[in-house]
């Protein structure tokens, strides 16, 4: 039994599961992973076991529980420091803080009316004037983050993968499904997260799951 479990959502589904999932691979350390279907009738009083929010994801470790996406990939950047799960220059770090809690707070349009669903395929489907507003900032801010990367440092937001990369993989996954139109650079971005060997992974997962979730399947 390994040290740490994460308890996540459907992995077709549930963004915020994938965000610490791809931070703890990006580590290298062993965990398993217990995946909780949600919208079920016993979906809250099992979470509720592990997550005194009552939501997913979670991660014990040992005696510690921690929840909320976020707090979790913090959580793993300090036990794993040699991962650079945060950028080693100061502002450079301050920046990828700033890019993974605009994520972590805003984007609603975005989340309400492009839920994430990996297997499935809704060329242009939900997007609004408002989705399209975040599919823009999202842009603008990929871009302005792959700017500042040295030739050669690496393909993700900062040259390396961070935590900002593991909160803007579901974004990755949501403009696949919904066919979003992107500019060179940000498609290379974009690319580089979905064939990300741990993304694959998910999304194979995803693909073989059973569950559905009527309300982001249309």
């Amino acid at each position: 039994m390994a040290d740490f479990t994460i308890y996540l959502g459907n992995k077709n589904y549930s963004s915020w599961s994938l965000r610490p999932w791809l931070a703890l691979k990006a580590t290298g350390v062993p965990f398993d992973e217990v995946v909780i279907p949600l919208y079920e009738p016993t979906s809250r009083a099992t979470i509720l076991k592990y997550s005194p929010s009552g939501r997913v994801p979670t991660l014990a470790h040992g005696a510690i529980t921690v929840w909320e996406s976020l707090a979790i990939c913090e959580y793993i950047a300090e036990l794993f420091p040699a991962a650079t799960l945060w950028p080693a220059d100061p502002a450079v770090r301050a920046t990828a803080r700033s890019v993974s809690t605009e994520m972590h707070a805003g984007f609603q349009a975005l989340r309400a009316h492009l839920p994430m669903n990996i297997r499935s395929s809704f060329p242009n489907r939900g997007v609004t004037p408002e989705v399209q507003s975040d599919i823009n900032r999202v842009a603008a801010l990929w871009r302005d983050c792959r700017k500042q990367v040295p030739e050669g440092a690496g393909p993700f937001l900062f040259g390396g993968f961070t935590v900002a990369d593991a909160m803007y993989a579901p974004v990755v996954s949501r403009f696949r499904t919904y066919k979003i139109d992107l500019d060179e650079a940000c498609q290379a971005y974009a690319d580089a997260i979905w064939t990300l060997p741990a993304m694959q992974e998910w999304a194979l997962a995803a693909s073989n799951e059973p569950m559905i979730i009527e309300d982001s399947e249309f």
